[in-house]
Protein backbone atom coordinates (compact mmCIF):
# COMPACT_ATOMS: atom_id res chain seq x y z
CA UNK A 1 0.00 0.00 0.00
CA UNK A 2 1.34 3.37 -1.02
CA UNK A 3 1.60 6.09 1.55
CA UNK A 4 0.50 8.95 0.40
CA UNK A 5 1.64 12.42 2.31
CA UNK A 6 -0.50 15.64 3.01
CA UNK A 7 1.73 18.71 3.61
CA UNK A 8 -1.31 21.01 5.16
CA UNK A 9 -1.36 24.41 6.71
CA UNK A 10 -3.36 24.60 10.09
CA UNK A 11 -6.68 25.12 8.43
CA UNK A 12 -7.30 28.28 10.93
CA UNK A 13 -7.70 31.62 10.15
CA UNK A 14 -3.98 32.72 11.36
CA UNK A 15 -2.27 29.92 8.80
CA UNK A 16 -5.06 29.05 5.96
CA UNK A 17 -3.43 30.39 2.74
CA UNK A 18 -5.98 32.65 1.10
CA UNK A 19 -7.62 31.00 -2.25
CA UNK A 20 -10.34 33.08 -3.00
CA UNK A 21 -10.44 36.63 -4.44
CA UNK A 22 -9.27 39.07 -1.87
CA UNK A 23 -12.57 40.49 -1.16
CA UNK A 24 -13.68 37.55 0.52
CA UNK A 25 -13.92 37.80 4.17
CA UNK A 26 -11.13 35.83 6.53
CA UNK A 27 -14.23 32.93 7.61
CA UNK A 28 -14.97 32.14 4.19
CA UNK A 29 -11.10 31.98 3.38
CA UNK A 30 -10.50 29.59 5.72
CA UNK A 31 -13.69 27.19 5.49
CA UNK A 32 -12.68 27.14 1.75
CA UNK A 33 -9.34 25.46 2.62
CA UNK A 34 -10.33 23.27 5.21
CA UNK A 35 -12.92 21.92 2.59
CA UNK A 36 -10.09 21.64 -0.59
CA UNK A 37 -8.36 19.92 2.50
CA UNK A 38 -10.63 17.62 3.59
CA UNK A 39 -11.76 16.57 0.42
CA UNK A 40 -8.18 15.77 -0.70
CA UNK A 41 -7.33 13.57 2.33
CA UNK A 42 -10.92 11.88 1.70
CA UNK A 43 -9.44 11.10 -1.73
CA UNK A 44 -6.69 9.51 -0.20
CA UNK A 45 -8.41 7.05 2.15
CA UNK A 46 -10.89 6.01 -0.49
CA UNK A 47 -8.14 5.36 -3.22
CA UNK A 48 -6.87 2.54 -0.36
CA UNK A 49 -3.46 4.34 0.49
CA UNK A 50 -2.04 5.02 3.90
CA UNK A 51 -2.59 8.55 4.35
CA UNK A 52 0.02 10.71 6.42
CA UNK A 53 -0.38 14.32 7.26
CA UNK A 54 2.56 16.45 7.76
CA UNK A 55 1.84 19.65 9.34
CA UNK A 56 4.38 22.05 10.07
CA UNK A 57 6.82 22.78 13.14
CA UNK A 58 5.11 24.51 15.80
CA UNK A 59 7.75 27.39 15.67
CA UNK A 60 7.23 28.17 11.86
CA UNK A 61 3.45 29.29 12.75
CA UNK A 62 1.75 31.86 14.87
CA UNK A 63 1.83 31.76 18.74
CA UNK A 64 -1.14 30.03 19.60
CA UNK A 65 -1.90 27.75 16.83
CA UNK A 66 -1.43 23.97 17.43
CA UNK A 67 -0.77 22.65 14.07
CA UNK A 68 -1.73 18.64 14.58
CA UNK A 69 -4.44 19.21 16.93
CA UNK A 70 -6.28 21.74 14.19
CA UNK A 71 -5.69 19.26 11.34
CA UNK A 72 -7.38 16.57 13.76
CA UNK A 73 -10.05 18.61 14.61
CA UNK A 74 -10.75 18.66 10.78
CA UNK A 75 -10.35 14.67 9.88
CA UNK A 76 -12.20 13.85 13.18
CA UNK A 77 -15.29 15.74 11.62
CA UNK A 78 -14.79 14.74 8.13
CA UNK A 79 -12.97 11.71 7.38
CA UNK A 80 -15.05 8.46 7.85
CA UNK A 81 -11.90 6.63 9.18
CA UNK A 82 -10.22 9.38 11.33
CA UNK A 83 -8.70 6.63 13.34
CA UNK A 84 -6.55 5.71 10.51
CA UNK A 85 -4.91 9.06 9.97
CA UNK A 86 -1.25 8.88 10.39
CA UNK A 87 0.57 12.66 11.64
CA UNK A 88 4.14 13.69 11.52
CA UNK A 89 5.45 16.84 11.70
CA UNK A 90 7.59 17.98 8.74
CA UNK A 91 11.07 18.29 8.64
CA UNK A 92 12.78 21.09 6.27
CA UNK A 93 13.39 25.21 5.60
CA UNK A 94 12.03 24.84 1.83
CA UNK A 95 9.09 22.90 0.52
CA UNK A 96 11.05 20.94 -1.62
CA UNK A 97 12.62 19.96 1.53
CA UNK A 98 9.75 19.46 3.12
CA UNK A 99 8.52 16.61 0.20
CA UNK A 100 12.43 15.37 0.14
CA UNK A 101 12.17 14.41 4.08
CA UNK A 102 9.15 13.10 3.85
CA UNK A 103 9.78 10.90 1.33
CA UNK A 104 13.33 10.17 1.96
CA UNK A 105 11.94 9.23 5.05
CA UNK A 106 9.41 6.95 4.09
CA UNK A 107 11.67 4.95 1.11
CA UNK A 108 14.65 4.49 3.53
CA UNK A 109 14.02 5.03 7.22
CA UNK A 110 10.52 2.91 7.27
CA UNK A 111 11.01 1.26 3.69
CA UNK A 112 7.99 1.88 2.35
CA UNK A 113 7.81 0.13 -1.48
CA UNK A 114 6.27 3.47 -2.49
CA UNK A 115 5.45 6.44 -1.45
CA UNK A 116 3.97 10.21 -2.70
CA UNK A 117 2.76 13.37 -1.45
CA UNK A 118 -0.47 14.90 -2.88
CA UNK A 119 -0.95 19.09 -3.17
CA UNK A 120 -4.04 20.10 -0.07
CA UNK A 121 -4.82 22.37 -2.81
CA UNK A 122 -5.65 19.14 -5.59
CA UNK A 123 -9.41 19.08 -5.40
CA UNK A 124 -9.75 16.99 -8.59
CA UNK A 125 -7.52 14.52 -7.43
CA UNK A 126 -10.22 11.08 -7.44
CA UNK A 127 -9.26 7.44 -5.85
CA UNK A 128 -8.92 6.26 -9.65
CA UNK A 129 -6.04 8.79 -9.86
CA UNK A 130 -4.74 6.97 -7.12
CA UNK A 131 -5.33 3.84 -7.82
CA UNK A 132 -4.04 4.80 -11.56
CA UNK A 133 -0.91 5.56 -10.12
CA UNK A 134 -0.46 2.02 -8.14
CA UNK A 135 -0.56 0.54 -11.31
CA UNK A 136 2.16 2.72 -12.85
CA UNK A 137 4.64 2.33 -10.27
CA UNK A 138 4.68 -1.23 -10.81
CA UNK A 139 6.23 -0.42 -13.98
CA UNK A 140 7.54 2.99 -13.33
CA UNK A 141 9.85 4.45 -10.68
CA UNK A 142 8.31 8.02 -10.95
CA UNK A 143 4.60 8.84 -11.31
CA UNK A 144 3.79 12.94 -11.33
CA UNK A 145 0.62 14.92 -11.33
CA UNK A 146 0.83 17.88 -13.53
CA UNK A 147 -1.23 20.70 -13.03
CA UNK A 148 -1.42 23.94 -15.00
CA UNK A 149 1.45 26.59 -15.90
CA UNK A 150 3.98 23.54 -14.77
CA UNK A 151 3.24 22.98 -11.01
CA UNK A 152 2.67 19.33 -9.95
CA UNK A 153 -0.23 18.21 -7.57
CA UNK A 154 0.79 14.84 -7.05
CA UNK A 155 4.27 13.32 -6.89
CA UNK A 156 4.83 9.14 -6.12
CA UNK A 157 8.23 7.51 -5.62
CA UNK A 158 9.82 4.11 -5.69
CA UNK A 159 13.28 5.35 -4.77
CA UNK A 160 14.32 8.75 -4.22
CA UNK A 161 15.78 11.05 -5.25
CA UNK A 162 17.95 14.45 -5.06
CA UNK A 163 14.96 16.84 -4.38
CA UNK A 164 17.12 19.97 -3.65
CA UNK A 165 14.96 22.51 -5.44
CA UNK A 166 13.21 19.83 -6.88
CA UNK A 167 10.13 21.91 -7.57
CA UNK A 168 11.96 24.95 -8.72
CA UNK A 169 9.20 26.34 -11.85
CA UNK A 170 8.32 24.55 -13.99
CA UNK A 171 8.59 21.58 -11.02
CA UNK A 172 7.03 18.87 -13.28
CA UNK A 173 9.97 19.25 -16.06
CA UNK A 174 12.15 20.34 -12.85
CA UNK A 175 11.11 16.94 -10.88
CA UNK A 176 11.15 14.95 -14.73
CA UNK A 177 14.62 15.75 -14.85
CA UNK A 178 16.02 15.00 -11.45
CA UNK A 179 14.33 11.79 -11.38
CA UNK A 180 15.67 10.83 -15.50
CA UNK A 181 19.06 11.97 -14.29
CA UNK A 182 18.52 9.67 -11.28
CA UNK A 183 18.55 6.62 -14.32
CA UNK A 184 14.13 6.56 -13.01
CA UNK A 185 11.41 5.90 -15.09
CA UNK A 186 8.70 8.62 -15.26
CA UNK A 187 5.09 8.53 -15.75
CA UNK A 188 2.01 10.94 -15.65
CA UNK A 189 -1.55 11.03 -14.40
CA UNK A 190 -4.06 13.45 -16.21
CA UNK A 191 -3.30 16.91 -15.69
CA UNK A 192 -6.06 18.28 -13.50
CA UNK A 193 -6.65 22.06 -11.79
CA UNK A 194 -5.49 22.80 -8.39
CA UNK A 195 -6.43 25.98 -6.62
CA UNK A 196 -3.53 27.29 -4.92
CA UNK A 197 -4.44 31.51 -5.34
CA UNK A 198 -7.09 33.57 -7.27
CA UNK A 199 -5.59 33.01 -10.88
CA UNK A 200 -6.37 29.54 -10.79
CA UNK A 201 -10.32 29.75 -9.90
CA UNK A 202 -11.13 30.55 -13.36
CA UNK A 203 -10.00 27.28 -14.70
CA UNK A 204 -10.92 24.94 -11.73
CA UNK A 205 -14.58 26.73 -11.12
CA UNK A 206 -15.10 26.45 -14.88
CA UNK A 207 -14.59 22.61 -14.57
CA UNK A 208 -15.91 21.72 -11.48
CA UNK A 209 -19.24 23.32 -12.33
CA UNK A 210 -19.20 21.52 -15.77
CA UNK A 211 -18.63 18.17 -14.12
CA UNK A 212 -21.48 18.93 -11.57
CA UNK A 213 -23.71 19.78 -14.63
CA UNK A 214 -22.74 16.62 -16.09
CA UNK A 215 -23.16 14.62 -12.50
CA UNK A 216 -19.13 13.55 -12.58
CA UNK A 217 -17.99 13.16 -9.57
CA UNK A 218 -16.33 16.36 -7.84
CA UNK A 219 -15.15 17.36 -4.46
CA UNK A 220 -18.12 17.28 -2.43
CA UNK A 221 -17.62 19.90 0.43
CA UNK A 222 -15.94 22.26 -1.84
CA UNK A 223 -18.34 21.92 -4.51
CA UNK A 224 -20.74 22.65 -1.85
CA UNK A 225 -19.28 25.85 -0.55
CA UNK A 226 -19.21 26.96 -4.78
CA UNK A 227 -22.68 26.28 -4.61
CA UNK A 228 -23.76 27.85 -1.29
CA UNK A 229 -21.69 30.88 -2.49
CA UNK A 230 -22.27 31.37 -6.14
CA UNK A 231 -18.83 31.27 -7.10
CA UNK A 232 -18.73 31.67 -10.91
CA UNK A 233 -16.70 32.01 -14.23
CA UNK A 234 -18.38 35.59 -16.12
CA UNK A 235 -17.72 37.93 -18.46
CA UNK A 236 -16.01 40.09 -15.45
CA UNK A 237 -13.74 37.18 -13.67
CA UNK A 238 -14.56 35.26 -10.74
CA UNK A 239 -18.46 35.79 -9.56
CA UNK A 240 -19.97 35.38 -6.30
CA UNK A 241 -22.92 35.77 -4.37
CA UNK A 242 -21.71 35.90 -0.57
CA UNK A 243 -18.38 37.58 0.53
Amino acid sequence: MTTIAVLAEPPVEQCAPAVLPEQVSTDNQVAFYRALVADVCDSVQHGGAELLVNYRQPEAIPDGVDPEASLRELLDEELTDPGDVRYEVQVGESYAGRVGNTLTHLLESEGEPTSAVIEPTAAFMRREHIGQSAMQLRSSDVVLGPAPDGRVYFAAFGEPIDFTDSYAPPAVETLTERSVDAGLDVSFLPMTPIIEGPADLPTALSYLRARNRAEKLVPPRTTALVEEWGLSVGSDGVEFDRS
